[in-house]
């Protein structure tokens, strides 16, 4: 589930199954003797204890069986997660361990190892990253101009040194670049501390503030919002003055626990803007960044207060703000209003509302406005001339591709950087001259071993829903087609998300042996603008399942693949999708992988208590109401698991996951393992060690996760080593 944070850990020793597994009341399962000649089917996995719980609701007689796994960090939850990662160590990584390196060596081979990413200029310095062979993390540097000395100002593996998790989350320089502010997590539960670098004298200072979503500078002055402890909701705003002692004030509290509070400061760096934000609806709030007098609550300007289902976000520049807002239409119009009454009275319309295209965003630059648009289910940019009233739109030339804003901190600017990339075209980075429309490749990302794009072909096809509705598929393979080849199908379809058209050179150790690879394009996501996220979610969720289907159906009836080579994959709200397809046509597909999945939907949304579950009552309904429980009901993956038999499945989670709890997939794993009639693999791929949501942080180890989601797919669609 992409925010169902879509952000304690065992002191056990990682039990071998060669050595016997120690599992007490919580697991009976014989143990079989493993050796290389031992296939894995005769391997006998890890059988969780049943132990009935009544959850009823609404009438609806549920029994929970698995319901203890829960209880994190107790003897029985450990040892049966541990016996879970033994059976998948030693019926399955043993054995795919040359492959695995194999794979992981094939796909370094392709990597410039040793890089740099081009420099950006903000607060009068180039600021940039590189990477260094061998080590996992980036290394933050700066210079004073082109061809000054180099200055490192934050080495991500020092800080990550002796660590097993470590991520960087936010980092910003104030406006005189001589402090640093950043927040880090060395967990992997998405909890982040906020630190401050001196960067004159490089002392990383005493302030160490828990728990920071977000934060912006003024001057020596940070403002940041904190987490809920235990909800995990960003919900309060402080400000804190670098090196002054005390208690940093409150400035403001969102009280609305479907609501999110954000900050951040306008690009002309004249405002810091305030932001609630649910799933359906914003309210913004705006004060000055240098005023006389500590900003607090009560002067904290408010644009135009919430109401239901209406969104919008602010941008600002000279005497206006511009304001990106659904009023008109779902998919969004732009409109100004004045700084001395932003309200929604005085707001004149620039850019209407289009049922075709869905404006997705703004930048606002001194003479420039950039739109993100999406038309056709593709992104779009189109620049706006505030000088000379007249507007263009940028071309790109292939048939299915992604394009992003690179970094961007300067308002008076004429140039405007951004990514461009595609399923066989890598990562590339434009400088764009707005007034002249020239266009300037500043880097494309090298794959090294003699990568040729002419290899390869994209298309863009499309798949009928039973209600007629079309769903694109975007899908890449290495010329000639074979008809009939394997197929290595992907989606999401949740919270609006457009998943990115995106070039991975990884991918290629698929692709060049024959697979295709595609994305469905389904409901639920933003790929066709907001309508197309509305026919995917609350009571229309089902449309994504089975737009996920029409597309699987589609690639067969036109050749590209054949139900025994198709394998899939989702991750987080994708698990959910994966889980319920899987219930729905397990006879469709023959492979899957399931990543960090949303599956046990009915009691999660019961559990307020939860991280974020309250705030994706707009998501995916509230199973407090009988309505929506009813319709989660018939799609739930964990409640309508069947004896059946299912294919080959891999289900992968992270022990501190703190978006999808591990109990989620560990109880799909111990339902289905007990249910299933089928004698296909099932491996519960656990991390027990410190990961996230996305797994491990370093990468290195997220390119060895990488080959181990592959040799799965090796082995399942008998792909040549």
């Amino acid at each position: 589930m992409q925010s169902k944070k879509p952000n304690r850990l065992a002191a056990l020793p990682r039990v071998l199954l060669g050595a016997g597994l120690l599992l007490a009341a919580c697991v009976s399962a014989p143990v079989t003797k493993h050796d290389a000649a031992t296939p894995a089917t005769l391997l006998a996995p890890p059988a969780a204890k049943k132990v009935p719980r009544d959850v009823t609701v609404h009438g609806d007689k549920r029994n929970d069986d698995y319901f203890w796994l829960r209880e994190k960090d107790t003897p029985a939850v450990l040892e049966y997660l541990h016996a879970e990662a033994a059976y998948s160590d030693a019926a399955f990584a043993s054995r795919t361990a040359p492959l695995r390196e194999k794979l992981y060596g094939e796909m370094l081979a392709r990597t410039r190892q040793t890089d740099d990413q081009p420099a950006f200029r903000e607060s009068g310095w180039l600021l940039y990253s590189r990477t260094e062979e061998g080590k996992q993390y980036p290394i933050l540097c700066r210079k004073a101009a082109a061809g000054q000395p180099e200055q490192v100002f934050l080495d991500v593996n020092q800080l990550a040194a002796g660590k097993k998790f470590f991520s960087l989350g936010n980092w910003q320089p104030n406006d005189d670049a001589t402090l640093l502010a950043f927040t880090t997590d060395e967990t992997g539960f998405r909890q982040y501390d906020l630190r401050v670098k001196d960067l004159k004298t490089g002392e990383v200072l005493a302030e160490r503030i828990p728990r920071v979503d977000d934060f912006a500078w003024a001057g020596r002055t940070l403002y940041y919002v904190i987490e809920d402890p235990v909800a995990k909701r960003p919900y309060q705003l402080y400000r804190h003055v670098v090196g002054q002692a005390g208690a940093d004030p409150l400035l403001f509290e969102e009280k609305d626990e479907k609501f999110n509070l954000e900050v951040n400061r306008s690009r002309d760096r004249q405002f810091i803007f305030v932001g609630s934000t649910s799933h359906t609806a914003s309210e913004w709030r705006v004060f000055r960044t240098f005023e006389p007098g500590r900003p607090g609550a009560a002067q904290l300007t408010l644009i135009e207060p919430r109401s239901p289902e209406h969104q919008y976000d602010v941008e600002h520049r000279g005497d206006l703000f511009y304001i990106r807002t659904n009023s008109g239409g779902r998919n969004f119009r732009l409109v100004t209003a004045p700084v001395s009454a932003p309200g929604r009275a005085s707001w004149k319309e620039i850019i209407p509302h289009r049922e075709d295209v869905m404006l997705a965003g703004i930048d606002v630059f001194k003479d420039h406005i950039v739109l993100y648009e999406r038309e056709n289910g593709l992104p779009q940019l189109r620049v706006l001339d505030l000088v000379k009233s007249t507007s263009h739109s940028i071309d790109f030339p292939e048939a299915a591709y992604d394009v992003s804003p690179a970094p961007n901190r300067e308002f008076d600017t004429h140039t405007f950087r951004f990514r461009y990339t595609s399923l066989i075209t890598p990562d590339s980075i434009f400088d764009y001259e707005m007034s002249t429309r020239e266009r300037t490749l500043v880097k494309q990302q090298p794959v090294l071993g003699g990568y040729d794009p002419a290899r390869y072909a994209v298309e863009r096809i499309e798949a009928v829903a039973a209600d007629g509705a079309r769903v694109p598929i975007s899908l890449v393979y290495r010329k000639p087609l074979v008809k009939g080849s394997p197929l290595y199908l992907n989606a999401y379809g949740s919270y609006g998300y457009s998943i990115p058209v995106t070039f991975n050179s990884d991918r290629l150790s698929l692709i060049d042996r024959g697979v295709v690879f595609a994305i469905a394009h389904i409901r639920g996501g933003g790929e066709l603008g907001k309508k197309w996220h509305d026919q995917g979610r609350m009571m229309n969720k089902k449309n994504t399942f089975t737009d996920f289907i029409a597309a699987a159906e589609q690639l067969i009836k036109a050749g590209y693949t054949v139900k025994e080579k198709l394998a899939i994959q989702g991750a987080s709200a994708g698990g959910l999708l994966m889980g319920a397809v899987l219930n729905l046509r397990p006879d469709l597909f023959h492979a899957a992988i399931v990543g960090v999945p949303f599956v046990d939907v009915i009691n999660t949304m019961l559990d307020e208590s939860l991280p974020l579950t309250v705030g994706e009552f707009e998501e995916w309904g509230n199973p407090k109401l009988e309505t929506d429980y009813l319709y989660m009901r018939g799609y739930s993956p964990y409640d309508n698991l069947e004896p059946k038999a299912y294919p080959a499945m891999m289900v992968k989670s992270s022990y501190n996951d703190s978006q999808v709890m591990y109990w989620e997939p560990a109880k799909y794993v111990a339902k289905l393992r007990a249910l299933k009639t089928d004698r296909n693999p099932l491996w519960f791929k656990i991390n027990m060690d410190p990961a996230g949501h996305g797994g491990a942080s370093g990468r290195y180890d997220r390119l060895r996760e990488t080959a181990f989601d592959y040799a799965f797919l090796f082995e399942e669609l008998g792909l040549r080593q």
